[in-house]
Order: C-alpha cells, then sequence, then structure tokens
C-alpha cells in the first residue's frame, strides 16, 4: 500500500511538473513601456498590439516580437553642401519612439532595427533639401530658422514610416576648412580695417589740434603786438621787471646761492 501511494505521488508530482513547465513556457511578459507583437507561423505578423502584464502564447506556433516604445536618443551625423557650395557637417539629436498602433507595420516592412533603416536615410534627405537653401552666413545667423524647418520636415517625413520625433536639435555645426580659413581672413582684415581708421582719426585730431594751436599762437601775437602799439615800451618793462621777479623767486629757493652786498666782492669783508 505505501508503495503505491508514494508511486503514485511522485507521479501526480511529475505531471503537476509537467503542466507547470509547459504553463511557463506558453507566458511571456511585457514591461513597462514596451509593447509585443505576435508572429504566428501559420497567418503570420497579427495585427493585435499586446500592452503590458504577464500574457500566454502558443509554443512552437507563436513568438512574441517586443518593442520599446520610450523615447531613445540618436545622433545623425550628416555632409552636406549649402546654397553657396560650402561643405558642411551637421549632427541632429533626435528623441524617437515607435507609433504603439503601427507596430505590426514597422515589424513586417521594417523589423525590429527599424531605426537603423530609417533614421539615418530621412535624416540625410531632409538636412540636404533644407540646407540647399541657405549660404553658409545664413545658417549662422539664422540657426533657429534652419533648426525649425529641419524638424518641421524631419517630424513630417517620419511619421509616414509610423515613427515619432519628440525633439530635434542641431548639436554640431562646422563648415570646410576653405571655408574657416576665409572667415579667419576676413576677421584679420576687419581688425586691420578698424586699426587703420583709428590711426586715420587720431591723425586728424593732432591736426586739428596744431590748427587750434597755431590760431591761439597767433591771436596772441596779434594781442600783444597791438598791446606794444598802445603802450609803447612800458609793457616791455613790465614784462621785464615780472621776468626779474621769478628769477629771483626761484634763486631764493635754492641753498646754493648767497647774496652779497653792493660793492662786495668776497663773503669776508677784509681791510684793504
Amino acid at each position: 500500500m505505501a508503495t503505491q501511494f508514494l508511486n503514485r505521488i511522485g507521479q501526480l508530482g511529475l505531471g503537476v511538473a509537467v503542466i507547470g513547465g509547459v504553463v511557463n513556457s506558453a507566458l511571456y511578459n511585457v514591461d513597462g513601456g514596451h509593447r509585443a507583437v505576435i508572429f504566428d507561423r501559420f497567418s503570420g505578423v497579427k495585427q493585435q498590439v499586446t500592452g503590458e502584464g504577464t500574457h500566454f502564447f502558443v509554443p512552437w506556433v507563436q513568438r512574441p516580437i517586443i518593442f520599446d516604445i520610450r523615447s531613445q536618443p540618436r545622433n545623425v551625423p550628416v555632409v552636406t553642401g549649402s546654397k553657396d557650395l560650402q561643405n558642411v557637417n551637421i549632427t541632429l539629436r533626435i528623441l524617437f519612439r515607435p507609433v504603439p498602433d503601427q507596430l505590426p507595420k514597422i515589424y513586417t516592412i521594417l523589423g525590429q532595427d527599424y531605426d537603423e533603416r530609417v533614421l539615418p536615410s530621412i535624416t540625410t534627405e531632409v538636412l540636404k533639401a533644407v540646407v540647399a537653401q541657405f549660404d553658409a552666413g545664413e545658417l549662422i545667423t539664422q540657426r533657429e530658422m534652419v533648426s525649425q524647418k529641419v524638424s518641421d520636415d524631419l517630424t513630417e517625413r517620419a511619421a509616414q514610416f509610423g515613427v515619432i520625433l519628440d525633439d530635434i536639435s542641431i548639436t554640431h555645426l562646422t563648415f570646410g576648412k576653405e571655408f574657416t580659413q576665409a572667415v579667419e581672413m576676413k576677421q584679420v582684415a576687419q581688425q586691420e580695417a578698424e586699426k587703420a581708421r583709428f590711426l586715420v582719426e587720431k591723425a586728424e585730431q593732432m591736426k586739428q589740434a596744431a590748427i587750434i594751436t597755431a590760431e591761439g599762437d597767433a591771436q596772441a601775437a596779434q594781442m600783444l603786438a597791438r598791446s606794444l602799439k598802445e603802450s609803447g615800451d612800458g609793457l616791455i618793462e613790465l614784462r621785464r621787471i615780472e621776468a626779474a621777479e621769478d628769477i629771483a623767486y626761484q634763486m631764493s629757493r635754492s641753498r646754493g646761492v648767497n647774496y652779497l652786498p653792493a660793492g662786495q666782492q668776497t663773503l669776508l669783508s677784509l681791510p684793504q
């Protein structure tokens, strides 16, 4: 009896294990921010999109394909030409995600690596078309307008493939070596022109100052001549006295100067 009971328990446990294994193999999980598409060996890709949670599928007959529907970043570098035939290196940073309802179509046409197949090609196409409408200078001065136009055109183009672009930004914008050298030479020429204009203005100011000084001297000479004519030698005598007073004042402040009385030739008055 005991042996039969143990055999039955063993058989029951084995059956439970087998059933558990079968059930476990028929379950799959869809994590948060993901969606699943079911591929059936007989009917192909099903049009129903499975949401988050645990779900059943038929092993061997069906296979779940998991997609991430959260925004993902991608940098796309492109080399193109401007309106004035300058080489332009542009890098776009794109935040993209698939349209959940279009996942069966995306998987059927593009596969799970849809971003690799779509984003580089449409980004290059849109950038070449937009950048060709602006010259190199406008790409710098009107960068916001260029970015907006690229965003609008690229968003519309990506929607045709079931891809949503949440954000598009130009992170890198440079020009060819020839254009960079030309810009540097232009800046140097502008600096030299500014320097030359400064020197011209300075010379003009010095010229004006010399003219004003000469005019002042001429007016002073005219006034002096008029004063001499009116007062005769009296003005000269007054200037002589003023000059003597100034000389005496300057000498009185010097320690190396001694004064002798009138008629005395030495510092000591010796008897004769």
